[in-house]
């Protein structure tokens, strides 16, 4: 296949006038979003929180509740206990709500800040959009690629400001890694590794026994649109959703958000015009179903780029070390140097594999006053953060072709135009799979 041109521009433009193909059935009209009363830059920004376990409460509401501009309005969750500390964190002034769908008929919540498993995050989004509200969405944005269209089609039709929950994005670090890259230094590039490796078991997660659900659970809501599983706290616990299949599709879609949006975003990448997944569970042993290695290579105009995920591996990848634990890093590969990176590091090495000292490069991305604070400003002056919906859409189209590949068991070729897999019904099913009823992914239509 000719590998031709596909920049962002080009993407968007492209994904701007995408049909679904004929499996994933047809759009709906837009609604017009309810109209708002605009927030001043001295107005207190009303939010509701969707979800308020781990991330939810211990980042989102701790993070936004300090904000002095802030107002937490409304909580959502469906497990009792979740809801009740929310509504405490907030000295009893915040609304509860069970079903989401009530908390977004809240007409004085300005917008929404979504932590569920991301089961439920295209759903949800799309109805705040929908509904008038402003969407700050935890990553990963989506599972399937249709979802991703629909989320960022959402916001450019009803108009909202959005922000994906990739606070690394916002750091210095990864600004001056952008810099360097578009500033030339390195050459053309022409690959780009991401690594991940774990030394963990699914951290601890074992054959916990299937069960009644816990009191003040609500398990079938919990599970929406995935498929029906009788209770299980492996499964509910904290965190541990990213381990199963039914709620993220992999570790790509846990951390790839993190890692892989940085190439991403420095090189300007359109649509992948081919992927390639393998992998599979060859050293863990828990309940957990998610691949623990997996390769993909995702090929670009002119360059390829790939993902290395391993779990329970002893690694030394000359990356920078993330402790005991963990391991991560980005390497682009040009003609005239590498650039190392990874969370805290960004080191230019010569042709000679010297580490090369400038500084001086210069700022193409400016200064970030913080992810959750972008989020806030922007939604008084109606500009996008810097994570919005449609700027993380050939992120998340690519982390998301690489699963479609990796459950086809193939290598797919990508119609970004028409927004297909060229010549495979199964691959073009995979793009989105069918919900539990009675949930339905909500097809917006361009206005």
């Amino acid at each position: 296949m000719k590998r031709e041109e596909m920049s962002r521009r080009k993407f968007l433009q492209a994904t701007g006038g995408a049909v679904a193909a004929t499996a994933l059935g047809a759009a709906t009209e837009a609604k017009a979003a309810p109209k708002r009363k605009r927030v001043s830059a001295n107005d207190k920004v009303v939010l509701g929180f969707i979800g308020v376990a781990g991330r939810g409460y211990g980042a989102h509401m701790q993070t936004f509740g300090q904000m002095e501009d802030v107002e937490i309005g409304a909580v959502c969750d469906v497990y009792q206990p979740y809801l009740d500390r929310a509504v405490k964190f907030t000295d009893g002034k915040a609304k509860a709500y069970h079903d989401f769908r009530q908390l977004l008929e809240q007409k004085d919540i300005d917008a929404v800040v979504i932590a569920t498993p991301p089961h439920w995050h295209a759903i949800i989004s799309i109805l705040a959009c929908e509904a008038g509200k402003d969407v700050y969405c935890e990553k990963p944005m989506s599972r399937y690629p249709m979802e991703a269209l629909m989320m960022a089609r959402a916001a450019r039709v009803y108009k909202r400001v959005t922000q994906v929950g990739t606070q690394i994005h916002a750091t210095e670090n990864y600004h001056r890694c952008v810099n360097i890259v578009r500033s030339g230094a390195l050459g053309p590039i022409t690959a780009v590794t991401n690594i991940c490796t774990m030394n963990d078991d699914s951290e601890g997660l074992d054959h916990p026994p299937d069960s009644d659900p816990l009191p003040g659970l609500d398990w079938d809501f919990w599970l929406g649109p995935a498929p029906k599983v009788p209770f299980n706290i492996g499964r509910f616990r904290d965190g541990m959703h990213r381990y199963f299949k039914d709620y993220v599709n992999s570790w790509l879609h846990e951390l790839g958000p993190h890692i892989v949006d940085l190439p991403v975003w420095a090189l300007e990448l359109g649509a992948p015009l081919a992927v390639s997944a393998s992998g599979g569970r060859f050293a863990t042993t828990s309940i957990a179903d998610v691949p623990d290695t997996l390769h993909v290579i995702w090929e670009y105009p002119n360059m390829n780029m790939t993902w290395i995920l391993m779990q329970q591996s002893r690694f030394n990848f000359g990356v920078g070390e993330m402790g005991p634990y963990r391991q991560l890093g980005i390497v682009f590969h040009g003609k005239d140097a590498t650039l190392i990176a990874n969370y805290d590091l960004c080191q230019v090495i010569d042709k000679n594999g010297k580490p090369v000292e400038r500084t001086d490069y210069p700022v193409v991305v400016p200064p970030s006053p913080g992810h959750w604070r972008e989020f806030i400003d922007c939604i008084k002056t109606r500009q996008q953060p810097s994570c919005n919906f449609e700027a993380h859409l050939p992120l998340h189209l690519a982390l998301n072709l690489a699963h479609t590949s990796l459950y086809a068991n193939r290598k797919i070729h990508w119609d970004n135009t028409k927004f297909e897999v060229i010549g495979d019904r199964e691959a073009n099913h995979l793009l989105m799979p069918p919900y539990r009823a009675p949930w339905k992914l909500p097809m917006v239509k361009e206005s």
